[in-house]
């Protein structure tokens, strides 16, 4: 049971990162709500496993001065010009069974992980009607498994080119976002997926050393829509691991992988204070 709560945590973050739109329209100061959601990932990147999961969605916007809960996940901001914003985001990934796994049987458990960091996003362009919007986010995150005494495994840097579009031509309402960019780690984070220590090793495994750079490149794209009382949105990732530093460990089966989710959560909550979405 503990696993599949840290499974659907990191779910529900992953649709709480969904690219959304760029408007300025008025929205309540804060808003909640819940519902269902189903999503299907790779065990880790690189993996041939599969994993598909039924999970609740939470619904969470808080549009404060200095900490929002939104489509950009949860942020504390640090600082803000027309141009220039930096926070502190986080985000999770679920743990992984060596047992149910071909590639890491008789290898230990990967720990459920939080990575949290600060994040720098500079505003590239808006349309004139506030409608699309492109930013280059550059989010520099540390990782610690969720356990008793936490341990620090490593450094992500994930730039990414983000366009957020307000309103889809043919679809009155919904919000479509795209977001694209090269994922870079260092060595203690890429052996912690992708190394095989000696006592472990096999035939068919052999010892296996990781680096720390280039990891690969995602693709994400994402469609949503707040309708009169209910949510809904839909992601899809793309994931290419061709070129990565790790892509000759024997734990790496696939150099593509893909990631879609689906969720609608009904609105039970909001504040009558309204507030500017982009404040």
């Amino acid at each position: 049971m503990r696993h599949r709560l840290l499974v659907t945590a990191a779910v529900a973050l992953a649709f709480s990162t969904l690219p959304g739109a760029a408007s300025a329209e008025q929205k309540p100061l804060w808003e909640f709500g819940l519902g269902v959601g189903g999503v299907s990932f790779p065990a880790y990147p690189g993996s041939d496993a599969q994993r598909n999961y039924a999970v609740p969605v939470p619904y969470i916007v808080y549009c404060g001065e200095f900490i929002k809960a939104d489509r950009d996940g949860v942020q504390a901001r640090l600082f803000d010009t027309d141009r220039v914003e930096s926070y502190f985001s986080f985000s999770a990934s679920p743990p992984v069974n060596s047992s149910s796994n071909g590639a890491r049987s008789g290898m230990p458990d990967l720990k459920p992980m939080v990575e949290f960091g600060p994040a720098l996003e500079v505003h590239l362009w808006q349309s004139a009607a506030q409608r699309m919007r492109l930013d280059f986010r550059m989010p520099l995150r540390t990782a610690y498994t969720v356990q008793t005494r936490p341990q620090q495994v490593g450094w992500v840097l994930a730039p990414v080119l983000n366009l957020d579009m307000g309103g889809v031509e043919g679809l009155p309402g919904w919000n479509l976002g795209m977001q694209t960019g090269p994922v870079f780690a260092d060595r203690q984070y890429n052996q912690t997926f992708y190394g095989v220590d000696s006592a472990y090793a096999t035939a068919a495994r052999p010892a296996y050393a990781a680096c720390g750079g280039y990891s690969g490149s995602q693709f994400t794209v994402a469609l949503s829509k707040r309708f009169s009382g209910f949510w809904a949105g839909a992601f899809a990732r793309y994931d290419n691991l061709a070129g990565a530093v790790f892509a000759d460990s024997p734990l790496m089966r696939r150099s593509q992988n893909l990631s879609l989710g689906f969720g609608i959560a009904w609105i039970l909550g909001q504040s009558s204070r309204m507030v500017d979405s982009h404040e």
